[in-house]
């Protein structure tokens, strides 16, 4: 193993463990002897943790998601229980946290890890830069925060509730927060789930119109699945910006993807690389998305959304 000790902290929405949190737990322990899972502020996730992988957990009660007090926790725990790397999953918050905590202890932070391996005995992780376009492999030696994306590791199929494993409660005292959050408005927006979707039709600038883009939402509610765009498509205004998908969108990984009038800009591919599969429509042969494609259409995308909404509907029948 190339780590004695990974602690993993698992963030939690509605009192329940993100996905990312416990996709990590499976990447932590190819790599670690020993597994420990964090979860703040929502204690029964903790039994949630340890079933999906982790050895034991800790649970600190705080209050709702405060970046300054919530990175205070985390670093007072890394430095009681001394882990060798402190896993953190890549959502708008642990991005934040993540990059505040290896500050505050002056380690090393790797920014949307996308691979993780151990060679000669130590751990390499794998980041993209310059919008994706390269990736850059990065050895690890002492302590280092890892801010690992959603999708690229696999959560456990089924949890092993049988697994035993110690739940400890600590206590950590914050004092002279500089931010205090006194109350919390819910913005009335559209609740868009792409992270945890297992199928995403999305279109792109090749669909052509608002028109033909329902023909990309009537595939997407055939299927069961989420709408996904890029950016082009969002500054047109055929849809909101809740659907994005990319380096500057929601990073996915369903386990359907198809690709609908997108050429496969570097920003685009970085964000949807953990799909299981990809198919993909261009009239263009030789575009991008094909690389990476499982299966390549080319062809109208139009004329091909309309074939796959009849056929669909006949299997449905």
């Amino acid at each position: 193993m190339g780590c004695k000790n990974v602690m993993v902290y698992v963030e939690t929405a509605e009192g329940k463990p993100v996905n990312v949190g416990l996709e990590m737990l499976t990447a932590a322990k190819e790599v670690a002897e020993k597994v420990t899972a964090v979860v703040i502020g929502a204690a029964d996730a903790a039994a949630t943790a340890i079933a999906y992988g982790a050895d034991d957990a800790i649970t600190v009660d705080a209050a709702e998601y405060n970046t300054e007090a919530y990175a205070a926790i985390v670093v007072e725990l890394v430095k009681k229980y001394a882990p060798e790397m402190l896993f953190v999953g890549a959502t708008p918050n642990g991005k934040d946290l993540g990059a505040r905590v290896a500050a505050k202890l002056k380690a090393g932070c790797v920014t949307d890890v996308i691979g993780m391996k151990e060679a000669d005995g130590k751990i390499v992780l794998t980041a993209p830069l310059y919008g994706g376009t390269i990736y850059s492999d990065v050895t690890v030696e002492g302590t280092v925060v890892a801010i690992i994306r959603g999708g690229v590791f696999k959560k456990a199929e089924e949890p092993d509730t049988a697994k035993e494993g110690t739940i400890t409660a600590e206590t950590v005292e914050i004092a002279d927060l500089r931010a205090k959050i006194v109350n919390s408005v819910q913005e009335i927006s559209e609740s868009v789930n792409l992270e945890e979707a297992e199928v995403i039709v999305a279109g792109g600038r090749g669909v052509g119109s608002a028109e033909n883009y329902e023909l990309v939402k009537e595939l997407a509610s055939l299927l069961g699945g989420v709408v996904g765009a890029t950016r082009p498509v969002i500054e047109e205004g055929w849809v909101s910006r809740a659907h994005q998908v990319g380096q500057s969108g929601k990073i996915v990984a369903p386990k359907l993807y198809i690709a609908c009038g997108i050429s496969g800009a570097a920003q685009h591919v970085s964000g949807i690389t953990g799909s299981d599969y990809i198919v993909a429509i261009n009239k263009d042969e030789d575009a991008p998305i094909f690389e990476i494609s499982n299966i390549a259409i080319v062809g109208n995308c139009v004329d091909a959304l309309k074939i796959m909404i009849e056929e669909v509907k006949k299997m449905q029948a």
